[in-house]
């Protein structure tokens, strides 16, 4: 399914410019609803909570840069994906320059046309 491994690609990518563009809407819009995601600091669950978890790492990090590495599909259907990454970010921590890498999963679903992320999990 090529088109659909585009497709999904250019969506993951979109998401990574969000979160580096600091754009929470933009960053929600391509989560859904009823996602949950798994962080180092615990779960998320509905997108108001994890947008709120989300906004927090942006006030915490400052001038940072989030990469998402080597992204792999892993099961690709017309109506859901699930994708493995690594990740790393660089920024400013209480005036420091610090760094972190990791690695992701994330369940992609399409609904009503549009891909979004069902559940991420990110670990170091």
């Amino acid at each position: 399914m090529p088109d659909l491994d585009l497709d999904l690609t250019a969506f993951m990518a979109d998401y990574e410019r969000a979160n580096n563009d600091r754009e929470i809407g933009r960053v929600t819009a391509a989560i859904a609803d009823d996602a949950t995601y798994w962080f180092s600091d615990g779960t998320h669950r509905g997108v108001d909570e994890i947008g709120a978890a989300i906004e927090r790492t942006f006030a915490t990090i400052q001038d940072e840069t989030y990469e998402i590495q080597d992204l792999e599909w892993v099961v690709i259907s017309p109506d859901s994906a699930v994708c493995r990454y690594r990740f790393s970010w660089t920024g400013l921590v209480d005036g420091e320059r610090r760094s972190g890498s990791g690695r992701g999963t994330n369940v992609v679903v399409r609904r009503d046309g549009t891909w979004q992320i069902l559940h991420e999990h990110l670990s170091a």
